[in-house]
């Protein structure tokens, strides 16, 4: 079989794994603040950091798989 075969799959995996996280992530977020409203720009703050490298992570392993793909 063919690399090329595993490519979809393997940018399925990839989509899927950072949805899961982001979700989680943000649900968890909104938890927080729906507890301790008064605290919710220290929470959003917290939040907007490890959301934006967890898709940048995304966004790399997307173009890794393309390089594969290619090369």
């Amino acid at each position: 079989m063919e690399a090329t075969v595993f490519v979809p799959i393997g940018l399925g995996l990839t989509v899927i794994g950072a949805g899961l996280g982001i979700g989680k992530f943000a649900a968890a977020a909104a938890e927080g603040i729906a507890r301790q409203p008064e605290a919710a720009d220290k929470i959003t703050g917290a939040v907007n950091l490890p959301l934006f490298l967890l898709e940048g992570v995304a966004i790399l392993a997307e173009v890794f798989i393309f390089l594969m793909l290619i090369l």
